[in-house]
């Protein structure tokens, strides 16, 4: 299958000058966890989290509109390509023990997003079409990993 078939093609963004106020008011807003981080091209270059905001603020003990959404994005990035399949979706989520994975065009440019959820979602429809690119025990595999602590660099 896919990651045109999985992915969801309206996703939010924001840029890497924005600050993490701005950031937090789209998470906000839309409800949801993450936004990946484009430049002034719209080339994915990072990613940003409701958590890395709240660590930030915490740390740093500024205001959101304070901190530049550039200093704490995270910089390694793992992305899909639209001829991409499902199936290296959930190993790059497994492998690298992440939920979302933002979906770009042969210039890097954002034209959506495949999360967890997206793939339990496609599995759920392979099984009920009879057609197994990726097994539940995949997915569930792939969730116990993002969902295992990570190690603190000390």
């Amino acid at each position: 299958m896919n990651i045109m078939q999985a992915m969801k093609f309206e996703v939010e963004s924001c840029a890497v000058d924005d600050t993490l106020n701005t950031a937090a008011e789209k998470l906000c807003k839309k409800d949801i966890g993450c936004l990946p981080v484009i430049n002034r091209t719209g080339q994915v270059i990072g990613m940003i989290t409701d958590r890395d905001i709240c660590m930030a603020a915490f740390h740093q003990q500024k205001l959101l509109a304070d901190i530049p959404v550039s200093t704490v994005m995270s910089k390694e990035l793992y992305c899909c390509h639209v001829s991409d399949t499902v199936a290296k979706a959930e190993a790059l989520m497994r492998t690298h023990r992440i939920r979302r994975i933002p979906v770009v065009d042969t210039d890097g440019k954002l034209v959506g997003i495949v999360t967890l959820d997206d793939l339990a979602t496609a599995v759920q429809r392979e099984l009920v079409n009879r057609t197994h690119e990726i097994t539940p025990q995949e997915v569930t595999a792939t969730l116990a990993s993002v969902s295992q602590p990570h190690e603190r660099e000390r």
